[in-house]
């Protein structure tokens, strides 16, 4: 009988567990009682899935815990945990390192281990299989075996959720490969696409978000190009979209736990057996600089209307990662906001989607509850949550300055 265990229980891990339960046994495994204690009540603070469907997985026969002797009996393990990178932008293994010794400690003959987490080429058999048999005793493709199938769950987005994402799946064997692939296809409604190897699901994966960087690093860069030229991006990228193969890509800040990270596990990998990315890393730059461009250009505007800098009070909308969406992981607003703080500006932030307690924690950082838009010298629209959309604005000297362009632009304030 297949029992699945899904290790980490956050934006990917949850939603993934989910759908499994409604065909198999499932046992979601984390190392946080708070993240445990609150699915057993039934809540879900990223917002992937509501109460109903929580409690509708507990019902199918769900179970969250952090005991290790709870997820023993499994039979395919399922690892979802963040790969981040170090302070040096140098891939961080830890997470899925302590995983591994997790299942290790578990595994028994013809188990399935199956690696969702983004990872350069080569992770899952050089660095997690050798772990796994350490803490196992086990021999790899003797004794059990493994998967490969990358994550493709974009937070956030209710159109796009994980059933309905095309599932890329591998096997260290061909006859595991095809395990993987059929168990997938099960929950998968869009369909599944078995590569020949593990090493080719990890390389896919991980171009998938160094495209997305790249473009958005060379609409950055024209965005800058055309401020100087005094040409409005957006009208630029609006007349070049009614070409049928113009790529649709915005200027903004890139963060999240995925484009701002994944290049940096490609590069390292393309450094360490000799080659120098010129390409991506150039991307990379671009894009790790744009909150300190952005703040540079509001300095810029707020010297032209007179203000002074020293002191200045500035509002800051959203500090999420993304539009609609309470995930703060790798948010490059902080950037924005850092700089500011260097000039003397007094910041204050407000994001109605994060959780104050965990934009504390991470950033320091005390959100504003309430909004008064005319009180400040310049306000920063960071994050296109919804609601900003209706922001009205009616202090004449103020600076608005809309990263994403949200804000109706046609009366030549912003």
């Amino acid at each position: 009988m297949t029992k699945i265990c899904v290790i980490g229980l956050g934006y990917v891990g949850l939603p993934l567990a989910h759908a499994f339960s409604e065909k198999y046994k499932v046992v979601g495994f984390d190392i946080a009682q708070w993240r445990i204690d609150e699915l057993r009540n039934g809540h879900d603070r990223t917002l992937e899935l509501n109460e109903a469907q929580v409690k509708q997985a507990i019902a199918n026969g769900m179970e969250f815990t952090l005991e290790i002797n709870d997820i023993k009996d499994c039979t395919i393990y399922i690892v979802t945990v963040p790969t981040p990178i170090d302070k040096h932008k140098k891939p961080d293994l830890t997470p899925l390192i302590k995983a591994s010794e997790t299942i290790g400690k578990v595994l028994k003959k013809d188990d399935i281990v199956i690696y969702e987490s983004t990872v350069y080429p080569g992770a899952t058999e050089e660095d997690c299989v050798p772990v796994l048999e350490k803490f196992s005793g086990l021999k790899f493709n003797q004794d059990f075996f493994c998967g490969y199938s990358p994550e493709r769950i974009n937070p956030g987005d209710k159109e796009h959720t994980v059933t309905k994402i095309k599932k890329v799946t591998s096997g260290s064997t061909h006859e595991i490969g095809q395990k993987v692939d059929a168990l997938y296809a099960s929950i998968i409604t869009a369909g599944t696409h078995l590569a020949p190897t593990i090493k080719v699901a990890e390389a896919a994966k991980v171009i998938e978000n160094s495209q997305r960087d790249i473009n958005i690093a060379f609409v950055n860069e024209l965005s800058m190009i055309f401020s100087r030229l005094g040409i409005d991006t957006n009208a630029v990228l609006e007349a070049a979209g009614t070409k049928w193969n113009f790529l649709n890509f915005k200027p903004g800040l890139v963060g999240g736990h995925c484009i701002g990270v994944d290049p940096y596990y490609l590069t390292h990998k393309a450094q360490e057996v000799g080659y120098n990315p010129e390409i991506i890393l150039a991307g990379r730059r671009l894009n790790d600089n744009m909150g300190i461009y952005v703040a540079n250009q509001v300095i810029k505007l707020m010297i032209k209307k007179g203000h002074k800098i020293e002191g200045s009070k500035v509002l800051v909308l959203g500090i999420t990662f993304k539009e609609n969406c309470p995930d703060i992981r790798n948010s490059r607003v902080i950037d924005v906001i850092r700089e500011l703080q260097e000039f003397g500006c007094q910041i204050e932030v407000s994001d109605y989607w994060a959780d104050a307690d965990e934009v504390a924690h991470e950033y320091g950082l005390t959100l504003q509850q309430e909004m008064k838009p005319d009180i400040y010298d310049a306000i920063i629209l960071a994050v296109a949550h919804n609601d900003y959309k209706k922001l009205q604005l009616k202090k004449p000297d103020q600076v608005v300055f809309d990263i994403k362009s949200i804000l109706d632009h046609s009366d030549g304030r912003l």
